[in-house]
């Protein structure tokens, strides 16, 4: 079977969400909604009847076109509901039409020519008392050091009162634009595709955090706490409180890793566990930029 090259407007999207959702590696980053908000022109290379999948984040630059994993968006790669093997994922990459990439691939799309990215996972499968169970000890304090504060876990937050709160919090030093972050978390809101809890001392949000949800994965996307928050360590009581709605479940927690050793810790110290996915490489920016003052054709 031949794989074709699609260009936004000819994708036919139904076809596309009906293989994510069903697919044995679905991943919420890979629904059109979604990718619709984080790389609006993404085009797709599709093998099939859509039986294999694999979205293009096209971005442009000084007129010429290449592709870059979007903000928000830890993996995407090739999707199936069939079993994906080294063999389809070299022929996806053979058939990318474009000189230069920077891709994450998902984690079952396990290519040796690809560089290893570290995520933490967690699967909700036992009860409650047995996960928490593997909590650490510095995990277990904080926990209590929030009750003790008198702390609660509130999901009865509005989109408005997460993004002022986030906004205010993260104070907008190393956050995601702005405008796509509102999106995400309004569409998503209106979609029931994602949940949002508050941690709230008093009348007052000490810390916020904003999961993508699926009947496969919770994505651990946007979180923030003030000094507060900070000082009574209220974003693990939110953690916690995730843990209890979702344990027995089956679905997996993705907290979607992280190379900051203290981040890291905070995530491990719920009991998750250290895993990796796929990242593809072709022509740095700086070989970009090289290749553009040649004047060389780019796609």
């Amino acid at each position: 079977m031949e794989i074709k090259h699609l260009s936004h407007n000819t994708i036919d999207f139904q076809k596309w969400d009906e293989i994510v959702l069903n697919a044995t590696n679905s991943l919420m980053y890979a629904e059109s909604w979604y990718l619709n908000i984080v790389s609006p022109n993404w085009e797709a290379l599709v093998l099939g009847d859509y039986e294999y999948v694999m979205p293009l984040p096209v971005k442009q630059k000084l007129g010429f076109s290449f592709l870059a994993q979007p903000p928000l968006t830890q993996q995407l790669g090739a999707f199936s509901n069939q079993i994906i093997d080294e063999k389809i994922i070299e022929l996806f990459i053979k058939n990318i039409p474009y000189r230069s990439y920077y891709l994450n691939l998902n984690e079952q799309n396990q290519y040796r020519k690809s560089i290893q990215q570290p995520n933490l996972l967690l699967q909700l499968t036992n009860s409650y008392q047995s996960l928490s169970s593997n909590y650490s000890t510095n995990t277990k304090r904080n926990i209590k050091k929030a009750q003790q504060a008198k702390v609660s876990v509130s999901e009865n937050i509005t989109p408005e009162q997460f993004l002022n709160f986030y906004f205010l919090a993260m104070n907008n030093d190393a956050i995601p634009d702005k405008n796509l972050t509102e999106k995400i978390v309004k569409t998503g809101f209106e979609k029931k595709k994602l949940k949002l809890y508050a941690a709230i001392q008093g009348n007052y949000l000490t810390s916020v955090l904003c999961l993508l949800h699926s009947n496969k994965r919770l994505i651990y996307l946007l979180a923030a706490s003030n000094e507060k928050g900070k000082e009574f360590s209220t974003m693990s009581l939110i953690v916690d409180k995730v843990v209890q709605d979702f344990a027995k479940t089956n679905i997996c927690f993705d907290f979607e890793g992280s190379k900051v050793k203290t981040i890291a810790r905070f995530y491990q110290g719920f009991g998750a566990k250290a895993t990796t996915f796929p990242q593809v490489r072709k022509n740095s920016i700086i070989q970009l930029m090289n290749i553009l003052k040649k004047g060389v054709l780019w796609k």
